[in-house]
């Protein structure tokens, strides 16, 4: 009978795993409450093999950023395949609906809401806000074909989902509710 060998992961394997079991910590207690002994605890590593991954728990949480950046940008790229028509509004259109539904992943909005926060006081974490942002924003407008004012649309309108979302507006009946949510899509 031959014996199956055992695979062992790679660093980049656990490196991934990491990022993903990261993602729930952090959406969990943000930034500045979150632990690495938490992060690796909930990987199933010990906290010197975090260590061994990551330097310290800001490039974690940086790598965190850029990971959630990788998702948004797949997700608008899936969007803008799926537009019916080639018109700036249709791609932009289809692509905030694919948005939409990758933020009902509350981890991922979690997420992105503590590095904005965090942004705030911590330099690397702000850089890597902005280059997330920067890249998503300059592929938005190549894939859509959308000008300025077509973009910061956009981007405004998945900043007042974000602030929707948070605020579990579609459990709200209110005058005030209804005005933010009106014509925005959450799943």
């Amino acid at each position: 009978m031959k014996k199956e060998q055992r695979r062992l992961s790679t660093a980049e394997e656990r490196r991934e795993t990491v990022l993903r079991t990261a993602i729930g910590a952090f959406a969990a207690r943000g930034y500045f409450g979150t632990t690495t002994t938490e992060v690796a605890k909930a990987a199933g590593i010990s906290q010197a093999y975090v260590y061994r991954l990551f330097p310290n728990k800001e490039a974690l949480f940086t790598a965190v950023v850029e990971h959630c950046f990788v998702r948004v940008r797949a997700a608008l790229e899936e969007g803008a395949a799926r537009a019916t028509s080639s018109a700036p509004e249709a791609v932009l259109d289809s692509m905030g609906d694919a948005y939409a539904r990758l933020i009902s992943d509350n981890d991922l909005l979690l997420v992105q809401l503590h590095a904005q926060a965090a942004a705030v006081s911590e330099p690397a974490v702000r850089d890597a806000v902005r280059a997330g942002y920067a890249r998503v924003v300059e592929y938005t407008r190549g894939a859509s074909g959308g000008d300025d004012r077509q973009i910061q649309r956009f981007f405004a309108t998945g900043a007042l989902c974000h602030l929707i979302a948070s605020l579990d507006g579609d459990g709200l009946d209110t005058p005030w509710m209804r005005t933010l949510a009106a014509g925005i899509r959450h799943y």
